[in-house]
């Protein structure tokens, strides 16, 4: 699962001056010395591969403060852009406090990410991979992994689960869309977080809105803060709250699992939520512990939070900028409507998906919003790929949105453009890549497609009036 890569990409620019701190508290003059020959040296060809055309830039710093200036403009990829007319598709650099192979080559990058553990593994900022935990889908490898993401991947997929997802989303909308006021600004993103989170952790924990909702919320606030925080975990900073609000909501998931425990997991035929299909396929040679599900839980409601959201609120704004979308969208959900309200019959998950042209604007917008821009990962082995040497302990970043947004896959690839997708264009090749890919790609990308659906199908038929949609 790569969700997460949104949140790291924000996490830049702490994880870099973190690194930078802790690097100046523990330097000598010699060893500064002693670590600048290294690192000046890191920029020559190694084995029998070449190193790619690029430059580490300053000693220590190296190329993060352009980085990251570029991150806090409107064009976040000039940063790569530049250095890929320099350098060609696939460079070096020096970002995330550590030498880096950049690839926005999608073959490339589609070569690393079905790469097993054995050539990379994933590699997250410190106090990410603090708050994780060495038990976290993000972060384990080998058989765990593909165990438990197999199981998750195959709940998401199922038909039971995407009708409990399509009764619960519309629920939700029709409770937030009643306290919709005329006149009165409605912020989308602020809405769609609401609504995804208790969507998600339905489906995670099977919890319902109330109390206990309320306060896994706001733990789940404090514990998220301290993604972008600095990796020094001491009484007061906002690690140590992060992971104290963590241990809370472990507690509180425990005791679910205890529940269910103690009510007969042998009487539960068909799964009502993912801690279900983790319990019910615990086999006994590699038990999976009750803090290794809770935590995971925890790791998982971070789309409800952050992705999904995302994209429908990208969604709405791109549609507000290109009336022509908006109006074939708004006719298409509402011949929909009217089709199932003569049928008598309500709506269900596979009429949201059997929309053509709603679908072509989620791509669309999965393209040019790019919900997951990047991932990264750490070489275990030196490794070569089309000529191009990634050395062992290198970051490798394959950034996907300079993939999505190069003219040479794209026509105007800055123009939103669902049109584009007609015709059965192919959306599962290298250059399209919204959720990741490999043995790590994002197990609930159908249910972010059918949550935007939904959520983009009530917008279109049932709101009305002057009050104003705010995407912020």
């Amino acid at each position: 699962m790569d969700n997460l890569l949104l949140i790291l990409f924000l996490t830049a620019a702490a994880s870099f001056f973190s690194t930078l701190i802790l690097y100046l508290r523990s330097s000598s003059p010699s060893s500064s010395r002693s670590r600048r020959r290294s690192f000046t040296s890191q920029s020559h060809s190694h084995g029998h591969g070449q190193l790619p055309l690029g430059t580490l830039g300053w000693p220590i710093v190296g190329e993060s403060l352009e980085f990251i200036s570029c991150a806090l403009t409107d064009r976040p990829e000039s940063f790569m852009d530049k250095r890929r007319c320099m350098y060609g598709k696939v460079f070096k650099s020096h970002i995330f406090g550590t030498p880096t192979i950049v690839s926005t080559d999608a073959e490339v990058s589609k070569f690393v990410l079905q790469s097993d553990a054995k050539a990379f593994v994933p590699f997250y900022p410190k106090s990410l991979t603090e708050l994780m935990g060495k038990s976290s889908i993000l972060l384990i490898n080998g058989g765990l992994q593909r165990r438990i993401h197999g199981l998750i991947g195959s709940f998401f997929k199922s038909a039971d689960l995407k009708a409990q997802i399509t009764r619960d989303m519309e629920k939700y909308i029709h409770k937030s869309m009643e306290n919709w006021m005329q006149d009165q600004p409605i912020y989308i993103q602020d809405e769609s977080k609401n609504i995804a989170f208790q969507v998600l952790v339905k489906a995670l924990i099977n919890l319902d809105p109330g109390e206990q909702m309320e306060i896994l919320k706001k733990q789940f606030q404090e514990f998220i803060s301290g993604l972008m925080s600095l990796p020094v975990n001491i009484p007061g900073s906002q690690l140590y709250r992060s992971l104290q609000a963590k241990k809370k909501m472990a507690r509180l998931i425990q005791e679910i699992i205890q529940s269910k425990r103690d009510g007969g997991m042998s009487n539960i035929n068909v799964p009502k939520d993912v801690i279900d299909v983790l319990m019910m396929n615990n086999a006994s040679d590699q038990p999976l512990t009750d803090d290794l599900i809770a935590d995971n839980m925890i790791d998982m409601m971070i789309p409800g939070e952050d992705s999904v959201p995302v994209l429908m609120t990208l969604a709405v704004k791109y549609l507000s900028d290109y009336p022509a979308a908006l109006q074939q969208l708004t006719d298409e959900n509402i011949k929909l409507k009217e089709l199932k309200a003569q049928l008598g019959e309500p709506l269900a998950w596979s009429d949201y998906l059997s929309l053509p042209f709603t679908q072509n604007v989620i791509t669309e917008t999965l393209r040019m919003g790019n919900i997951i821009i990047g991932v990264m990962r750490k070489a275990m082995r030196d490794i070569e790929i089309k000529g191009y040497l990634i050395p062992k302990g290198w970051c490798f970043f394959a950034y996907f949105r300079s993939v999505h947004l190069d003219e040479s896959n794209y026509d105007w690839p800055y123009q939103f453009n669902p049109w584009r997708w007609q015709d059965n264009k192919d959306i599962s090749n290298s250059s399209f890549t919204p959720f990741g890919g490999g043995q790590r790609l994002c197990p609930g990308l159908d249910l972010a497609r059918l949550e935007a659906s939904i959520f983009l199908h009530h917008l279109v038929t049932q709101f009305s009036g002057s009050t104003t949609l705010m995407c912020m």
